[in-house]
């Protein structure tokens, strides 16, 4: 892609008025400085809508509230040591590295998008600090380190990793705010970047700014697309060079099918650098890459509930190994991120997968504990070192406070609130998408007119959709709808009239009145994948069933050492109930269509994510295998499905118990479960 540079001059000229007009909007300084430039926009297949256009309802609204009252609002309190006052990102001596920023990367969105004045007030004072304590030379955050203390990281002040969090923090404060102070601080830290990088790289201090550019290279094309200033795209291309090589590694290393390669949350995070650097460069290489990563993820260390293995290093797909709750939040992120800029709807579905599996089971329902490590087949919740790659002295899987490493402590938080933000979406030709469905009511302008749509479903327990529209006056814009790709007998009408031809992304452009009702159905169709040694998964939209384990909670309080470092107590979870089943051949290989789907119509729509809520249920047919029993604290190795070529038996390989109708549930219902099955 060429440059063009413009009038340089008058660039500077305008820019100068600028700074004096402090009540001049921001879409007028963008105008006019295109107005000034050829250098031309980067394009992104859609645009974020203002923080806190999007307003979450129905369960969501009640998921974020949890959260908020639970762990987000009082971490500062509950916390103290680390994200207190005393933080180095607020002008302390206490701890300077990721912890305090990775807390408000999910403590402002939170915040702005639950209208929520406290918690305004709590983010302000990590943006103020940065945006008034900024360095001449354009540096950002705390710049000088202390001795070691315990359970703080005071050193490695320098290190471009937490800098790299803050600049998210900055970009989605200036989304909802228009804060002119933060382009002004971005523009002198990219330029502080672009002359300090070439002789201190992103791996001088630490690994981790190397294998997590891409968050660093997004803002960065982010700011060029406000400023059109042609030196951020040399910083990008630096960035991408310093980077760990993503691209290369998924074409053509054996990265993703060799275990202990790469650090879990690294990968979750480091999966989208490719696609945010196509948005600028265009080479198809790029997006091939993320595209054979993806599969080979799937392939090599894939689970159901849309994760991979890795409990601290890549561990493979055995569904006794883990997967971080890190690594969940930064998938997540990743995939919102590439759906943006390319538009593709698969990246949806994985956004879907985790979101509504894996995390709402890595917390418990007030959100005042989390599981750092989570296993697909988990027939309890013990100490002790598991098998993991690295087993955080026993604490790696029990449900606690400060369990294990702190990390996922202080950055679960912007799970749920950047979900909510990508709901909806701007299309550059002025209309609305909805990509990522939950109920919500988005208010924004369209061709000049104020627009509010309610987004009424009780998704992804049921696959009804009615967006209800509320216009200042008529108007007409597009409206896209992704259709997922599980979806079967797909029906959408408008105001009670069908249209007939619906794609993977359905566009609908017309006059949109007040009152106008959109009505989307999604066929949930029971479905049954394969995944470690030839077991089986149901799933039904975008959920996966598991067997959910009535539960027993025991509490233990800590002492010592151990005290100090992981909080006053652990929680460990036991059955109340058999756990190691098999299901019947006959009906989840050939008969799929009989498992019997209940839906409680007294509980859809409500909170759905623990096991009495859960509104939707799957009767199947199973037998217990009495041979499958604990091993290391947890279920046993998974017993081997017989089956596959046409010369090899598929006969069961174990005696089989009487036959059972057995009970699964949603998997984000459960905290104790089996999702893999062996097939009998």
């Amino acid at each position: 892609m060429s440059i063009l540079p413009g009038n340089s001059k008058e660039f500077r000229r305008i820019i100068g008025i600028f700074e004096d007009m402090k009540r001049i909007t921001i879409l007028l300084v963008v105008f006019l400085v295109a107005s000034c430039t050829k250098t031309p926009q980067l394009e992104r297949r859609y645009e974020e809508l203002p923080l806190g256009a999007i307003k979450p309802e129905g369960w969501l609204r009640e998921t974020l509230i949890r959260q908020r009252d639970g762990i987000t609002a009082h971490l500062d309190e509950t916390y103290p040591q680390v994200v207190g006052d005393g933080n180095g990102w607020l002008g302390g001596e206490g701890d300077r590295w990721e912890r305090g920023p990775y807390w408000v990367d999910g403590m402002l969105p939170l915040a702005y998008i639950l209208d929520d004045d406290e918690l305004k007030a709590k983010a302000q004072k990590w943006v103020d600090w940065t945006l008034e304590n900024q360095r001449e030379d354009g540096f950002i955050g705390p710049d000088k380190g202390y001795p070691y203390v315990e359970g703080l990281q005071r050193g490695m002040p320098l290190d471009w990793w937490p800098r790299i969090v803050m600049l998210k923090v900055l970009q989605q404060y200036y989304n909802a705010t228009g804060d002119l102070r933060v382009l002004d601080c971005l523009g002198k830290y990219f330029k502080y970047q672009l002359q300090t990088l070439p002789k201190t790289p992103l791996d001088t201090y630490t690994f981790w700014a190397k294998y997590r550019a891409g968050d660093n290279l997004d803002v960065v094309l982010w700011y060029y697309n406000l400023t059109w200033e042609p030196w951020l795209l040399k910083l990008a291309d630096l960035l991408h060079e310093q980077s760990f090589d993503f691209t290369g590694e998924f074409l053509e290393g054996d990265l993703l099918s060799t275990k202990a390669s790469i650090h879990c949350v690294n990968l979750a995070q480091g999966l989208k650098e490719p696609v945010v650097y196509w948005q600028y460069k265009k080479d198809e290489r790029l997006i091939e890459a993320v595209y054979k990563g993806l599969q080979d993820i799937e392939r090599y260390n894939g689970f159901p509930n849309g994760m991979f293995g890795g409990d601290e290093a890549l561990h493979g797909n055995d569904p006794r190994q883990g997967s971080e709750l890190c690594s969940a939040v930064e998938l997540m992120y990743s995939y919102e991120q590439m759906l943006k800029i390319t538009g593709v709807t698969e990246f949806a579905d994985m956004l879907e997968r985790v979101a509504f599996n894996a995390l709402p089971a890595q917390t418990s329902s007030d959100f005042t504990l989390h599981q750092y490590f989570q296993k697909p087949n988990q027939a309890q919740i013990t100490y002790g070192q598991h098998n993991f790659d690295v087993g955080q002295e026993g604490t790696g899987q029990v449900f606690g406070f400060l369990t294990a490493y702190p990390c996922c402590l202080t950055n679960q938080h912007q799970g749920w609130p950047k979900f909510t933000q990508n709901l909806w979406y701007r299309i550059p030709d002025g209309g609305l998408a909805a990509m990522v469905y939950s109920p919500c009511t988005v208010t924004t302008e369209c061709a000049g007119a104020r627009v509010t749509i309610e987004e009424r479903t009780a998704y992804p327990m049921d696959g009804l959709i009615e967006f209800v529209f509320s216009m200042s006056e008529p108007a007409s814009f597009p409206l896209e709808l992704r259709i997922p790709e599980w979806a079967r007998g797909v029906k959408l009408t408008v105001n009670g009239k069908p249209i007939e031809d619906t794609d993977w992304l359905t566009r609908i452009e017309r006059e949109w009145h007040d009152g106008d009702i959109v009505r989307l159905e999604l066929g949930m169709e029971v479905k049954a994948s394969r995944w470690y040694e030839n077991s089986v998964a149901l799933e039904r939209g975008p959920l996966v069933y598991a067997l959910g384990l009535g539960e027993r909670w025991k509490k233990t309080v800590m002492t010592g050492y151990q005290r100090e470092k992981f909080g006053d107590c652990y929680w460990e979870v036991f059955p109340t109930q058999p756990w190691n089943y098999g299901l019947m051949r006959n009906q989840v290989l050939n008969d799929i269509e009989s498992v019997e789907v209940e839906v409680d119509s007294t509980k859809i729509g409500g909170w759905p994510w623990t096991l009495d809520a859960a509104p939707v249920r799957l009767k199947v047919r199973a037998a217990r295998i009495a041979s499958w029993q604990l091993y290391g604290g947890d279920a046993g190795p998974l017993p081997w499905t017989p089956g596959g070529g046409a010369d090899v038996g598929d006969w069961p390989n174990y005696p089989l118990e009487p036959e059972e109708i057995i009970t699964l549930v949603p998997y984000g219902c459960t905290k104790l479960r089996i999702s893999e099955f062996p097939v009998l």
